[in-house]
């Protein structure tokens, strides 16, 4: 039997997706990304649930999902449990349940059926060249760019989201690139800029971990919100 680890349900979500959504964080994720804020799933937990045991916990609040909300997938990233994922989706789309995939995009290939399922993809961006990507992540951009030429394939509906850190991407040359980057693709709806912030820090120290961007202040709000004002007239989406 297919059993996956579930490090955390939110059963109220409003940012993740349209609507009121039960967001559903997978464990597990190739990538460690210098703004991460959920460093407690960097690795895959315990087995802890089975594609119906999950289902039918997802369908206690689908009296408060209405005509617009639903199910988000997040991280972690998703995509390390796409079997899994697969079946509980199949179980969703008989109760004509919106489903949203929250991912950077690097999983273990093969992504056609968990896509030909999902809805919505809400896509994070973490950088737009390799050695950039590689310094953020710790990993190459290959796959997140297959998986990202998938979705443009098979025409699948996408927000973009993209974390703004001061002395990294916080400058209007970036911004520039990013939206020739997104001019690019297909099906976007919305594109969001996420200001960093340092509120990881006391679950890296309880982690036993290193914070990488101790010396990084939070991103100003305010700037965030110029840039993502500029980027949207740039892209002509708002």
């Amino acid at each position: 039997m297919t059993k996956g680890s579930v490090a955390q349900i939110e059963s109220m979500g409003l940012v993740d997706g349209p609507g009121i959504r039960t967001v559903v964080f997978m464990s597990g994720c190739k990538l460690r990304c210098l703004f991460c804020h959920n460093p407690e799933m960097f690795k895959l937990g315990e087995l802890n649930y089975t594609p119906v045991e999950l289902f039918n916990k997802i369908m206690r609040n689908k009296p408060y999902f209405q005509k617009n909300g639903g199910v988000t997938f997040s991280g972690g990233e998703p995509l390390l449990q796409s079997e899994f994922i697969i079946e509980v989706c199949q179980l969703l789309k008989k109760e004509n349940i919106h489903i949203a995939l929250d991912t950077a995009g690097v999983g273990n290939g093969n992504y056609d059926e968990i896509l030909n399922l999902v809805d919505l993809v809400i896509f994070d961006i973490k950088a737009l060249a390799d050695d950039s990507y590689k310094q953020i992540t710790n990993n190459n951009i290959n796959e997140s760019l297959k998986f990202l030429k998938k979705c443009q394939k098979l025409n699948k509906k996408m927000w973009l989201r993209q974390v703004i850190v001061p002395d990294i991407n916080d400058n209007e040359t970036y911004i520039n690139e990013l939206a020739e980057f997104i001019k690019s693709l297909k099906n976007i709806e919305k594109v969001e800029l996420l200001p960093y912030h340092t509120m990881a820090k006391d679950k890296y120290n309880k982690l036993d971990m290193p914070y990488r961007l101790k010396n990084t202040v939070d991103m100003n709000i305010d700037r965030c919100k110029k840039l993502e004002t500029l980027l949207r007239n740039k892209i002509n989406i708002h």
